[in-house]
């Protein structure tokens, strides 16, 4: 029997009354069924399209909005594992978590709950529930709204304001928000209460199923996935209030492209907000510039109730990745001002003001190529994860920086979100440091393919592409990883993902990271961009790197003879534990992992030259955590830099294969430090 799963859903009946819209069965799967069977064929025709996401800016500060972080410390209660929903039957949401007699764990936030404590919270089942008091000044009361915005929960959370249902979300990594003006006691405390529930099942987006065991302790749950990272769980990313106009921007849409003459054209789309009841403010006027760096006004234009629009910037900086300009990810200011009539002498007087960071850049693809600005790109880059010690899959400033500094350190120009979106601060740092993106959904190693599952994973592609639409960098959508599409169920859901997903790409190619066969596949087809991924001399043909030029080259092409398309690879390595040395190179060396490395940089090479094979991708960017299995030792060790981003030894070699392809492409020089001097003789040679 499969699992099933429906959101978290609230009903306001007078008071409060949350009703949960799935039980425990609901979660639990006979422990001994198999997993991995073929899929059903489904009839898709009464599946539901998503919802179009509303809102969700970025909140920015302005002359018009506040924000303001609950970032920090909050408490964690952790329920019974084997009764989750004991704090819904027990209105724990009403009062103070410490009156409910459980301990109190102090969590800080943002970051997973897992590796905090010294106890068994790492390998929880279930729900947690978060809470912490914040004060709002009675300033905020008057002629604004105050809203809530959580960055990212994983992966199903319910959120309460002084005991009363403010917004509930069922995806993970994905923002989500709600305004709680109503809900708040203005010039005093407000307690935010917060359930968060970490199982997975066969209809969630990323997939998994809860099952019990016996053990010495008596029969647990048990939360199995297939995907190889660790299931983290918690507030990973910021929470933030902050507050707008009655009155205000609620949406922005911007689309860009740049002419070989150098004339950028930015076409942009505004919504507003005034949905407050009895709400007589009337918008007159937008004005919209665009401002350089140096805060130059560029282009502007001033509309009269008219909420779209085009700006012609002559001689556009355009937005460049890294390694193909001097001025790489350049970036314009996008001002939108919202006029409203003034009570006094009917003047006009400023309602609301956003401003958008935007790179100007043409992106365009063809059966052979992906171009940004007309000239096409040869992607060279990683997969990653966002990932480390204690704090698991939280948000970290410092460990975002470090990465974004190793990733121009080694010469790499793109990274595909491996296997989720990230945080936005990291899609932000993209966008100014010039990496381009492979923006993946938290489809990984789906299977099982039926139709609440297409409903959800469209969700999770909607929600990623809104949020994202509007980055420079993001130059291909990924709509899986790893799939199980090579069942004959996954032809019709695919088709029907595929194509609903092309109604909102918003100007980007389409693709997938697959580890099928070219041959069985039935995803290839509907994508703008064929991946692959394959692990030659690691989990085939172990220990031989004399078995990957070939191999390689051959399943290229056949990528290439069954579906026309560009082709990249997305994935390829092999476990290196640093410090290990093997003379000569021995499986989980790091000799091994600099000859596994070498020997596909050659049959890149070689595929290069065909004019259709536009991209390599290493798994991984740094040493991750995995489930416990003993397979893995101490998690997932493909990394070029280790968990704590230190270099292995393939590091070094990367970075002079990266910077010579600069070099070979774009003619950019090479860094001084790329060598060591030896003697004068090889030194010139190199």
């Amino acid at each position: 029997m499969k699992s099933h799963w429906m959101p978290v859903t609230c009903l306001l009946l007078g008071s409060l009354q949350v009703l949960l819209a799935y039980t425990e069965n609901d979660f639990l799967v006979n422990a001994n069924r198999k997993e991995l069977t073929d899929s059903p064929l489904f009839e898709y025709d009464n599946v539901r399209k998503p919802t179009p996401t509303k809102g969700l800016l970025y909140p920015r500060d302005s002359e018009t909005r506040e924000v303001r972080s609950l970032d920090g410390m909050w408490q964690l209660v952790r329920s019974d594992p084997y009764d989750p929903l004991q704090g819904i039957r027990e209105k724990w949401f009403m009062d103070a978590l410490r009156k409910t007699g459980r301990e109190i764990i102090s969590m800080p936030v943002p970051a997973s709950y897992n590796d905090i404590t010294t106890d068994n919270l790492r390998d929880h089942v279930g729900t947690v529930w978060y809470e912490r008091t914040f004060f709002v000044p009675r300033s905020w009361k008057t002629m604004q709204r105050t809203w809530l915005r959580f960055s990212s929960v994983h992966y199903s959370a319910v959120v309460w304001i002084n005991g009363r249902n403010a917004t509930s979300h069922s995806i993970g990594h994905l923002p989500f928000e709600s305004e709680i003006s109503g809900l708040l006691s203005f010039g005093g405390d407000n307690r935010i209460t917060v359930m968060c529930d970490n199982r997975l099942s066969n209809r969630t987006i990323p997939q998994g199923s809860v099952y019990k065991v016996a053990t010495d302790d008596g029969t647990v749950p048990i939360q199995s996935y297939t995907f190889d990272f660790f299931n983290y769980a918690g507030i990973h990313r910021s929470v933030h209030l902050y507050t707008t106009p009655l009155l205000h921007i609620s949406d922005l849409e911007v689309t860009t492209q740049l002419t070989k003459e150098g004339l950028g054209r930015i076409d942009y789309r505004v919504w507003l907000d005034a949905s407050k009841e009895g709400l007589q403010i009337q918008p007159i006027q937008l004005r919209v510039q665009l401002r350089d760096k140096d805060g130059h006004v560029a282009a502007q234009q001033i509309n009269k109730a008219v909420y779209h629009g085009t700006l012609l910037v002559p001689n556009a900086t355009p937005w460049w990745p890294y390694l193909m300009h001097s001025d790489p990810g350049y970036l314009y200011n996008l001002q939108f001002e919202l006029f409203v009539a003034s009570n006094e002498k009917e003047l006009e007087s400023l309602q609301d003001t956003y401003r958008l960071p935007v790179g100007i850049r043409s992106l365009s693809w063809d059966n052979d190529s992906l171009l940004l600005n007309g000239k096409p790109l040869y992607l060279r880059g990683f997969g990653r994860h966002e990932d480390s010690d204690i704090r698991g899959k939280g948000l970290d400033n410092a460990l975002l920086a470090r990465d974004f500094n190793l990733l121009k350190w080694t010469g790499a120009n793109a990274y595909r979100t491996s296997h989720y979106p990230y945080s936005e601060e990291s899609m932000q740092f993209a966008d100014q440091h010039g990496i381009m993106i492979i923006d993946e959904c938290p489809a990984v190693n789906i299977d099982i393919f039926e139709p609440q599952l297409l409903e959800n994973h469209m969700s999770s592609l909607e929600q990623l592409i809104h949020r994202d639409r509007n980055h420079p960098s993001v130059v291909a959508w990924s709509v899986a990883n790893e799939p199980r599409s090579n069942k004959q169920g996954a032809l019709k859901y695919f088709e029907f993902l595929v194509n609903y997903v092309r109604e909102i790409a918003h100007g980007r190619p389409l693709t997938a990271a697959i580890n099928a066969n070219s041959s069985s596949c039935h995803l290839a087809q509907f994508l703008d961009i064929v991946g692959f991924n394959r692990y030659n001399s690691w989990y085939q043909n172990s220990g031989r790197t004399d078995m990957i030029l070939n191999l390689l080259t051959i399943e290229a092409q056949s990528w290439r003879d069954r579906f026309g398309k560009p082709v990249i690879q997305f994935e390829y390595g092999g476990d290196t534990m640093e410090g290990m040395h093997s003379l000569p190179a021995f499986i989980w060396s790091e000799e091994y992992q600099v000859e596994l490395f070498s020997r596909h940089f050659k049959a890149f090479d070689e595929l290069r030259g065909r004019g259709w094979f536009i991209g390599e991708f290493v798994w991984n960017f740094a040493d991750f955590r995995t489930a416990q299995t003993i397979t893995r030792v101490g998690g997932n060790k493909k990394g070029v830099f280790t968990r704590n981003r230190q270099p292995k030894e393939v590091a070094h070699i990367l970075r002079r294969r990266y910077f010579a392809l600069a070099k070979e492409l774009d003619m950019f020089g090479l860094p001084e430090d790329l060598t060591v001097y030896i003697s004068k003789h090889i030194h010139n040679e190199l």
